[in-house]
């Protein structure tokens, strides 16, 4: 078992024992965090309080994009199987929430009996009302891919002249309830629609602080040349750079996300490297899960102390007795000066602060005089919590890695290319040659061979000196040229005979075309009289 101990005399006399990450998460936030979150009204403005089920629920991916670009047909790839509630087709099909999680049968969990369920973590999605929980189902499954994650598939956002008719609940405000609980967000589009729409462009900018979380799939990319798709990837990225405002390029992967043919298949093996890289970022997702909760309590500590800052200069600002109403309009107006001074006083950064509309537009229903003033002890436990139990979690977080068995995503399409000849990358570069009878480096070995005895090989070998001066003609830099000597080496006498010269050179010719060097040799690289000498 883990444990570490708090063993501050100033916080407790007696030191509290967490035996895993997730206990140590959710009794952190309940003695620490949730009474600062009540005391100034946190959940009334921001987010719900969170529940045990928070802390103990699978990864979840959450799919966004508009209708018709293949997120339900996304699922239906992963899982490699059709799941309750499944609808597929060209017009707005999926026009509900569908939380797709394992279960022993299959079946589906309607809204209202979803949210008071204690082992689900949907229940503060009751605040949405019947509007949105009659839109709201859960698909269970027996899945191998869900006994790891579990996928929410959302209605495709509306554009043109249907974005103007409400669906009766605040879409964004669902989705931003979502993206503060999911591990990873997915913003699916496609290549034929890159159009965003005034409800996407909302959407995307309620997912604010959450960046580190988006990834970006355009989808349906066979379905176009490869001189479009050029255009099309640049005129996305262009997009994209208008409406989410960081700095960094956010992860954009092209492909093709469901079973049947490439319609155009020239980019094959770039669609198949992508999938690859997007399959291994889901797959990671079980192993960074804690660190995800981590972090994610670690914003919102943050939030909660600016905002308690706010609530209590609010506060201390009102009247007692005359003039309450004409005074909160005043505060309210000026409430951009009032971050500022915060800002000054508490040295906090300007991104920590909640949109100031957003907060101007909610204090209008408050009564300030109701607001609590600063409880420094309560803003000093958060501190406490983020100085030194955090951290003493972080080394738990490392040792629960390593104690345990790497968890990752298995079964459906994650399964599909993992072994056999269809695996990215099977029989090229290094793995040229691996299903044939004569060693794939014979093939060359003639030419290799008219150099190596021009560099005046003794016993049937030449020098480290001599192979460098032949070597470093390929330009390659001297790290790549000492694994590749470090390869081609295999009796390690500082020396290369014919076949290990021969390797050497087909090595260098794999990393000139582009492929990475293995490890360790394969097998089949191994020259056929070296095959019996013990690596």
């Amino acid at each position: 078992m883990f444990s570490w101990l708090g063993s501050d005399d100033r916080r407790k006399k007696d030191p509290e024992v967490f035996q895993t990450v997730t206990e140590g998460l959710r009794k952190l936030y309940k003695t620490k965090l949730l009474p600062l979150e009540e005391s100034y009204k946190f959940h009334e403005f921001h987010s719900p309080a969170l529940e045990d089920a928070d802390f103990d629920n699978k990864p979840m991916v959450l799919l966004v994009g508009q209708y018709s670009t293949g997120k339900t047909s996304f699922i239906r790839y992963l899982l490699e199987q059709d799941f309750p509630g499944m609808r597929i087709g060209p017009e707005p099909t999926t026009d509900s929430f569908i939380a797709v999680m394992h279960g022993d049968t299959e079946g589906i969990i309607p809204g209202n009996a979803l949210v008071v369920d204690p082992k689900k973590p949907f229940r503060k999605l009751n605040a949405f009302g019947n509007a949105y929980l009659n839109r709201f189902v859960c698909a269970q499954l027996p899945n191998p891919v869900l006994e790891s994650i579990s996928v929410i598939d959302t209605p495709g956002i509306l554009s043109g002249e249907k974005q103007r008719i409400s669906r009766g609940y605040d879409f964004a405000a669902v989705l931003e309830w979502f993206a503060e609980r999911v591990d990873r967000i997915i913003l699916l589009f496609d290549a034929h629609k890159l159009d965003i729409s005034d409800e996407f462009s909302e959407v995307i900018k309620a997912l604010k602080n959450h960046e580190d979380k988006i990834r970006v799939v355009l989808n349906k990319a066979d379905q176009i040349e490869t001189q479009q798709l050029m255009r099309v990837y640049g005129a996305l990225m262009w997009s994209l750079g208008k409406i989410v405002n960081t700095p960094e390029v956010i992860r954009v992967y092209i492909g093709s996300f469901w079973s049947h043919p490439l319609l155009i298949p020239d980019n094959r093996k770039l669609f198949e490297a992508e999938e690859q890289d997007l399959f291994k970022d889901i797959q990671s997702l079980p192993r960074n899960a804690a660190l995800r909760k981590l972090n994610d309590l670690i914003k919102r500590a943050r939030l909660a102390k600016v905002h308690a800052y706010i609530i209590s200069a609010l506060k201390k600002e009102m009247p007692s007795v005359f003039g309450k109403e004409n005074k909160k309009k005043e505060l309210i107006n000026s409430l951009g000066d009032i971050y500022k001074r915060i800002e000054r006083e508490h040295q906090i950064s300007p991104g920590d602060f909640p949109s100031l509309k957003k907060m101007q537009d909610l204090l209008q229903s408050q009564d300030l005089t109701k607001f609590q003033p600063l409880k420094p002890k309560l803003l000093e436990a958060v501190d406490d919590m983020l100085a030194s139990d955090i951290a003493s979690l972080m080394v738990l977080v490392r040792q629960e890695e390593t104690q345990r068995p790497n968890p990752v995503v298995k079964g459906g399409a994650f399964d599909g290319t993992l072994n056999g000849p269809f695996g990215h990358g099977y029989g090229e570069g290094a793995g040229e040659g691996i299903d044939e009878a004569e060693w794939v480096v014979a093939r060359d070995k003639p030419a290799y061979d008219e150099i190596f005895y021009t560099l005046s090989p003794v016993n049937g070998k030449v020098t480290g000196a001599n192979a460098k001066r032949e070597m470093v003609k390929s330009k390659l830099p001297n790290t790549v040229l000492g694994k590749i000597w470090k390869l081609a080496d295999i009796d390690k006498d500082g020396m290369l005979d014919d076949e290990e010269f021969a390797l050497a050179n087909h090595l260098i010719k794999v990393k000139l075309e582009g492929h990475e060097l293995p490890p360790e040799l394969p097998a089949h690289l191994v020259p056929p009289t070296k095959r019996k000498i013990p690596e």
